[in-house]
């Protein structure tokens, strides 16, 4: 995952940021207890989305606790849960693979630290792949399509996502009930298809300079990584496509006492980071700077 789906703060009351931030650490501490400290360091918003989608409508129990972010105060976080067991799971294969992606991307030296971090990873990725066997071989399966249509530099932006899309859906496929097992399957395709395409816009004028494999600038006819006001109007079109067809699944269950966040996430949040990305103002909290503006126009 990579950091595109966030908490849209300025728009949610207080009690929303606060529920938020109390599964943000339950997650936190469901990785620790399970895979160890060093599993902490995969904690994103994303994985944190992740959970609330496979939660169910009440909010679980609490506890209190100090760590090693916050030291001096106790703070509340939702006590372990099987839908924080399986997202803990989930999360850790994805974050894995995540990084042995990143060996494949980069050059002996250059990756070095993607080799690190997946041999640290290794034990918790064993350990969760002997768990949810079925999601790992789905997660491989879609990776190999993408890794063969990147071999290719195929420019259909569709057939690329889609690999992703499949994958992200993947992650409820163990929901019971299957009416909601149908309506998360949608909503997490969509919004896999949606962090694809950010992604991939995002990283144009890095993927421009090495070389990389950019659907969107194949798709678009592209040079240096930068937008034609023609080509920045038809790829809004398809990421609000998908943000659409979020909503449309989003509207057929009752996410509960969560549904105020995704509701502000999904109508608000993913259209406020879609446009920043576009006009080069997104900020990456990996390099804590703004990418400099990339687009002809704003």
């Amino acid at each position: 995952m990579f950091g595109y789906v966030r908490p849209p703060l300025a728009g949610l009351e207080q009690q929303e940021r606060e529920r938020f931030r109390r599964m943000y650490c339950g997650l936190c501490h469901t990785l620790g207890r399970r895979y160890g400290t060093a599993a902490r360091m995969i904690l994103n918003y994303d994985f944190t989305y992740l959970a609330i989608l496979l939660s169910e409508p009440e909010e679980g129990e609490r506890g209190q606790a100090r760590c090693m972010v916050h030291p001096l105060h106790p703070h509340a976080y939702l006590l372990e849960a099987p839908s924080m067991e399986l997202a803990a799971d989930e999360s850790v294969i994805l974050a894995y693979w995540q990084l042995r992606d990143g060996v494949e991307d980069h050059d002996w030296i250059h990756g070095l630290k993607y080799r690190g971090l997946s041999a640290v990873m290794e034990p918790a990725y064993r350990k969760a792949a002997a768990l949810r066997p079925a999601f790992d071989r789905t997660v491989r399966s879609q990776l190999l399509q993408l890794a063969q249509l990147e071999k290719e530099r195929c420019p259909s932006i569709d057939r690329a996502a889609d690999a992703f899309a499949a994958l992200l859906s993947a992650a409820a496929q163990e929901q019971e009930e299957p009416v909601r097992r149908r309506v998360l399957e949608q909503l997490l395709y969509h919004l896999g298809r949606w962090i694809y395409l950010v992604d991939a816009a995002d990283d144009m004028k890095k993927d421009a300079a090495s070389g990389n494999y950019n659907p969107v600038a194949l798709r678009y006819g592209l040079r240096d990584g930068v937008w034609t006001p023609e080509s920045r109007r038809e790829f809004t079109a398809t990421l609000d496509h998908s943000v659409h067809m979020m909503a449309t699944a989003f509207e057929l269950w009752d996410f509960g006492v969560w549904t105020p966040l995704l509701s502000q996430t999904i109508y608000t949040g993913l259209f406020q980071i879609g446009k920043a990305v576009l006009d080069g103002t997104f900020r990456d909290p990996k390099r804590g700077i703004k990418r400099q503006k990339e687009t002809e126009e704003g």
